[in-house]
């Protein structure tokens, strides 16, 4: 990731520890037996990704918002507007079981792309910003996808 600063791109991967486990766990009978045991049910499969997916969508909201503070005017107002989009998508839309919460998470996560890139683009993202969240939201997309394909 040229360009991108190591602490940021280190804890952006380490970020996504939950959705991979998740993926496993999906994928590998054996894994979840084991996370099942060893962890809960609750941190195994879909049911972490989904947890944990929530929580990121909302902490993102706030990131945006912090972005939003380096504007003024009417850009401000925007970017205040459109920062708490992502955790009201998470609050509303991560309901109906896993299958129906996980492709509502996909949405959000692809729509809080869309955002990212708004905010880059409005020179309010350091100028990094979008090649990390680019390869975090493909990771993200990816592992949840199991949960909800397969």
């Amino acid at each position: 990731m040229n360009g991108v600063p190591r602490a940021p791109l280190l804890l952006g991967l380490a970020g996504l520890i939950p959705f991979v486990w998740g993926a496993l766990t999906t994928l590998s009978d054996p894994l979840a037996t084991w996370g099942a045991a060893n962890l809960g049910g609750r941190f195994i499969g879909p049911y972490i990704q989904l947890f944990y997916g929530a929580v990121i969508l909302s902490f993102m909201s706030g990131v945006l918002w912090g972005f939003a503070t380096k504007a003024t005017g009417a850009r401000a107002a925007t970017g205040y507007a459109l920062s708490v989009i992502p955790a009201l998508w998470a609050f509303f839309m991560t309901g109906n079981g896993p299958v129906g919460a996980g492709l509502n998470l996909m949405f959000g996560f692809a729509g809080l792309l869309v955002l990212d890139f708004a905010f880059w683009r409005w020179g309010l993202a350091p100028e990094w910003w979008l090649k990390l969240r680019v390869l975090l939201t493909a990771i993200v997309l990816l592992c949840l996808s199991t949960g909800v394909f397969l």
